[in-house]
């Protein structure tokens, strides 16, 4: 396969290279909690007014699992309160974990049902009506537990007694796991909001000086070459256009690909012969999906941190391949006079805010590795194969 490659706005051709070493490419994840995980279900997110609703879904088995777990964990401590371990009771056990867990279980499966009813409630209201469910529930198997299993009762205690203390109880704890849900769901929310506001100044974040530097260049054009300066204008908008485009939607590496052919070309119009650029890319993987204006902030960086600080210029090496069920680019430039090891704050910035984007889409599967080797700077990016559009 033949690649272009580009010299200060002419394209030749070179050999094309694959994209070796892709799956070794780990990057520690950010701390922040994922987008991944507090976005709720397809089917949950298309009910009006499920975006904020803070009760879980009782039909899924991780609720239930955790329902059972910590009913379990309640009756295994009201047994080992009773008495000293000695005279530990299996019986007690046994008894308590069936009519605790039957009534468990009875409750989600109502709340299962009743869920798409509550989605249309508010806090309280919601609230209230799960407290309803579980008591109902309760009151009722206290009431066939007290008339058909005498045995289990204490002595001397009435129906009215065991029934309240039941019902009194049970309230209590679906108060408190209530609540609980009330507020991870504020958390979480919030986290997601603050986490999106960061993802859209980052995703619209070009360098001021780049267009203050690109403006001077054209405007140096606009009386020698007009028509090369006019076309810089149209890059130049068709830039900013993607930058200011809608963060929800994804492109295509061909149009990352594109952009970046913008981004260099425009560069080209400062740089001049100093920037080449050499580009490797599969044509099977054009039509694939990523993140809008991912990789334009890695060619900027190698611009800006690379070739600009170098006084002979160099080479820009970018190169896209499929590894497994991943894709993955790396994106390569030679490296201005600096300490062994040492990467400049804003190059550590701007790799940075590329990972909490990562993170924030794709948890860890989506990862960079940037590092330096032997007289190049290599970033490497990998993240999942997301389905054409139109895909089935």
């Amino acid at each position: 396969m033949l690649v272009p490659v580009w010299k200060a706005g002419k394209y030749t051709s070179a050999p094309g290279l694959s994209c070796p070493g892709c799956g070794a490419v780990i990057a520690q994840p950010g701390s922040e909690i994922s987008m991944q995980q507090m976005r709720p279900s397809d089917g949950e997110s298309r009910r009006p007014g499920s975006e904020g609703f803070f009760l879980p879904d009782f039909c899924a088995a991780p609720a239930v699992f955790f329902a059972v777990l910590l009913a379990e964990l309640i009756v295994l401590l009201h047994v080992l309160v009773l008495g000293p371990l000695g005279a530990f009771s299996w019986q007690a056990l046994a008894t308590g974990s069936l009519f605790l867990q039957w009534n468990t279980l009875l409750s989600m499966a109502l709340l299962c049902r009743l869920r798409p009813r509550l989605l249309h409630l508010g806090t309280l209201p919601a609230t209230a009506s799960c407290l309803a469910v579980v008591a109902t529930v309760v009151a009722l198997s206290s009431a066939i537990v007290y008339y058909n299993f005498p045995l289990l009762m204490a002595p001397g205690e009435s129906s009215l007694s065991f029934l309240l203390r039941n019902v009194l109880v049970a309230l209590v704890l679906a108060a408190i796991a209530l609540r609980y849900a009330y507020l991870q769901r504020r958390v979480a929310l919030q986290q997601r909001s603050e986490l999106q506001l960061r993802l859209d100044a980052l995703q619209a974040r070009i360098r001021p000086h780049f267009l203050f530097n690109t403006l001077n260049s054209i405007a140096s054009l606009i009386a020698i070459q007009p028509d090369r300066a006019e076309q810089a204008v149209e890059d130049v908008a068709e830039l900013f256009r993607a930058a200011l485009k809608d963060e929800g939607r994804d492109s295509t590496l061909d149009e990352e690909w594109h952009l970046c052919e913008l981004y260099l070309e425009l560069e080209g119009l400062r740089l001049g012969e100093r920037l080449q650029v050499q580009w490797e890319m599969d044509d099977a993987l054009r039509s694939q999906k990523i993140p809008a204006l991912l990789l334009q902030p890695l060619v900027e960086n190698a611009v800006y941190h690379g070739i600009a600080q170098r006084p002979e210029g160099g080479t820009v090496r970018i190169a896209a391949a499929r590894d497994g069920a991943r894709l993955c680019v790396v994106v390569e430039n030679p490296l201005a006079e600096q300490p062994a090891g040492q990467v400049g704050s804003g190059q550590r910035m701007a790799l940075d805010n590329i990972r909490q984007r990562l993170d924030a889409r794709f948890g860890r599967e989506g990862t960079l590795l940037a590092e330096r080797q032997g007289e190049r700077f290599v970033a490497r990016l990998c993240l999942p194969l997301l389905a054409p559009e139109g895909a089935p």
